[in-house]
């Protein structure tokens, strides 16, 4: 049969290859954002010890409801539990924006630290003395990488 590839009608292995994900923190804000924008009530995520303590602060600031980390793989599974409004459904996370990017790094000293939404939200920064809030680095009075803002 000419003009026919000989592949067809024989048996073919397809291959897949997995991207490699350059930026795990967006990556993390992208799979609750789309989470939450579906109404799912957990989220799972895969591991790294930058996306536990988001998660931590999360939790501690009540945008979530629960968390845990499960280490079934090598790389380990956070799974989050979303928190909505019991009454209305609308869900406690309303934004999430990456701030800092891989190109282009953006930093806060003490004295310029971002107030989100006129101080109702929260900015997750990563600093020498862990990942924590802009009003917790401000108390401690260190700076750091702005990675989110959450409100």
């Amino acid at each position: 049969m000419e003009g026919r590839p000989e592949w067809i009608g024989k048996e073919t292995t397809i291959t897949i290859i997995y991207k490699m994900n350059t930026d795990p923190i967006a990556d993390y804000l992208t799979r609750v954002r789309n989470a939450i924008k579906a109404n799912h009530r957990i989220v799972e995520i895969p591991a790294s010890n930058l996306k536990k303590e988001i998660t931590k602060v999360l939790f501690d600031k009540g945008y979530i409801a629960n968390y845990k980390f499960e280490d079934t793989t090598a790389q380990g599974i956070i799974k989050i539990a979303l928190k909505y409004n019991a009454i209305t459904k609308i869900p406690a996370i309303r934004t999430l924006t990456r701030i800092s990017k891989p190109g282009l790094r953006q930093y806060a000293g003490v004295e310029n630290m971002p107030r989100v939404l006129n101080g109702l939200g929260i900015a997750i920064l990563s600093t020498s003395k862990g990942v924590m809030t802009d009003k917790e680095a401000a108390k401690l009075n260190i700076g750091g990488e702005v990675l989110c803002h959450v409100y």
